[in-house]
């Protein structure tokens, strides 16, 4: 058994979008904070339908941002397209979504998370809690270290003793490819905590030369665009330190000056996916002829750089 030298003030267990907005609000706070995840290549990996808020979520991804969390801007950042639902209705009830760059989502909020201060990002496998006297100290992981911490945030997602259905078999799993984590539920419930079971769908994946693209119906995204953020001036007045990233995420100011003196330039966030590729791309409904009275609540996917909405049974 290995301890770790470091003592952290947090410890999350999880690099999905719960726990990175953890992790980061903890960093920022100026908490020595420990993020660990059993693959660092997967980082905010966005698993099924590359999309960002909607009816269920639209609100709580703009409070994340409220907050001063880092979704709603990487979303921006990495957004094909944006629209608000619900707009037939009041505003109380509109919500945002973005269907995103499924891997450019990822690999910047993985380089966010990399580069913050105060945070380590670690490659292990919480096995079991670590707590003395009614209070947490850690995480023991299945290579045999542990990390102490004065405190432990879980956020496994579905990989918490994950089961996938896969047509009239099951088979262990976090998602498709990648194990589930089994040795923290029993830790769990060593310390008297109850676990129960949710069930989450996967969308289909649909091969984009079987589609004929003729017999659906273009739904352009929204203009203006509906951003996510509030917090525009970190999308289009952006100055990095790091000048290796530079071809990525570096923005030259035309005037030279710095990034509070300058004003916005350009239709885009610079850099963003937006910026590269001109413009929003369309999504693509396969029932035209078929009113609905909730269209938003159909599921949809994406093909290679095209949105294929599918109509729910609802």
């Amino acid at each position: 058994m290995f301890t770790f030298p470091k003592e952290y003030d947090v410890i999350v267990v999880g690099a999905g979008h719960a726990g990175i907005e953890a992790g980061l609000a903890a960093a920022r706070m100026g908490c020595q904070t420990l993020l660990l995840t059993i693959n660092v290549d997967t980082v905010g990996q966005m698993s099924c339908n590359p999309a960002i808020g909607g009816l269920a979520k639209g609100h709580l991804a703009r409070e994340i941002d409220a907050l001063g969390g880092e979704m709603a801007k990487v979303t921006d950042m990495t957004g094909l397209q944006f629209r608000m639902l619900n707009t037939k209705k009041g505003p109380a009830v509109w919500a945002p979504r973005a269907q995103c760059d499924k891997k450019a989502y990822q690999f910047r909020m993985k380089w966010v998370c990399e580069k913050e201060p105060n945070l380590d990002l670690r490659q292990d496998q919480a096995f079991k809690l670590l707590y003395r006297e009614g209070k947490v100290i850690g995480v023991e992981t299945t290579l045999d270290v542990q990390y102490h911490g004065r405190a432990v945030v879980v956020t496994t997602g579905t990989f918490l003793m994950g089961l996938m259905h896969i047509g009239q078999s099951q088979q262990s799993g976090g998602r498709s490819g990648e194990t589930a984590a089994t040795g923290i539920s029993a830790s769990l419930q060593e310390i008297g905590l109850e676990l129960g079971r949710f069930k989450t769908g996967t969308p289909p994946r649909l091969l984009r030369r079987s589609i004929d693209f003729s017999k659906t119906e273009m739904q352009p995204g929204d203009d203006p665009i509906p951003y996510f953020t509030h917090w525009k001036d970190d999308l289009f007045h952006v100055e990095h330190s790091d000048r290796s990233h530079a071809g990525m995420f570096h923005v030259e100011h035309p005037d030279g000056g710095s990034a509070s003196r300058s004003r916005f330039y350009g239709k885009y966030p610079p850099e963003s996916i937006l910026e590269r590729i001109d413009g929003q791309l369309p999504c693509y409904a396969t029932s035209p002829q078929r009113q609905r009275k909730r269209p938003e609540s159909s599921v949809r996917t994406c093909t290679g750089h095209r949105c294929i909405q599918e109509p729910s049974e609802e």
